[in-house]
């Protein structure tokens, strides 16, 4: 198996990241991926700029033979699940990634962090969880993760976490086996900062080939599970898109 899609990527407009929108979607289209996530960060993180860039892209949503899905990496504030870009721009977003960084929360305990995802759960804006296996934001996720799949939350696989954070490792192979229980979908992408680790996700895809998870639950492992993805999450951009 291999991704058809990278559902989180990040360009210029998060300063800590290398390449342009245009570039990045080249980049795509290049290494052949049938669609791509733009979702720059947040206001609250310290590098990303205004929420206007939420509300005024122009973006086109398929160049070549890229469906480029336009949304964000919305930074989750507390433990109360608020969020901060505001629903009225979240709704027209393409694809939105709830997240939580060190660097807004920099330690919950699993009491805590079990409520924020409970609360983010609930909230019918957010599409994707993103790297939820930090040690310090560990919770219980036999509690959680059938409430993801009762509110349709896709749950991320990061490949970048290998990298920029290495303790969580133990955590996600159980984050994995425990999606795998309840048929929770998932969604392996490379949290990619530049066009030159996008779509890379071997040794993350070889760990969710390993456990046996199934390849239909996997949302960007085949085009049609992504598409049906985006039927259940209403989005507007399969009016815009050719079938």
């Amino acid at each position: 198996m291999k991704i058809i899609a990278d559902l989180h990527t990040h360009t210029l407009f998060s300063d800590h990241a290398y390449n342009t929108i245009t570039e990045m979607i080249t980049q795509a289209n290049k290494i052949g991926l049938k669609a791509i996530a733009i979702t720059d960060h947040g206001p609250a993180m310290p590098d990303s700029g205004h929420e206007w860039h939420f509300f005024n892209s122009q973006i086109a949503k398929k160049v070549d033979d890229v469906i480029v899905l336009f949304g964000a990496e919305v930074n989750v504030m507390d433990v109360s699940g608020n969020l901060d870009i505001p629903e009225k721009l979240l709704v027209n977003l393409d694809w939105n990634i709830a997240s939580v960084h060190r660097d807004i929360i920099p330690q919950l305990s699993y009491e805590q962090a079990t409520e924020l995802w409970m609360n983010i759960a609930k909230n019918p804006n957010i599409d994707m969880i993103g790297h939820c296996e930090q040690v310090q934001h560990y919770f219980d996720y036999e509690k959680v993760i059938p409430v993801f799949v009762e509110n349709n939350k896709v749950v991320e696989i990061n490949a970048n976490s290998a990298v920029v954070r290495p303790d969580g490792q133990k955590n996600m192979v159980e984050l994995i086996e425990v999606c795998k229980k309840y048929r929770c979908k998932i969604a392996v992408n490379s949290d990619s900062h530049s066009i030159y680790t996008l779509g890379r996700v071997n040794d993350t895809f070889t760990l969710v080939e390993k456990i046996g998870y199934p390849e239909e639950l996997i949302v960007n492992a085949k085009y049609e599970n992504l598409i049906n993805e985006l039927k259940i999450h209403k989005k507007k951009i399969l009016d815009m898109i050719e079938d």
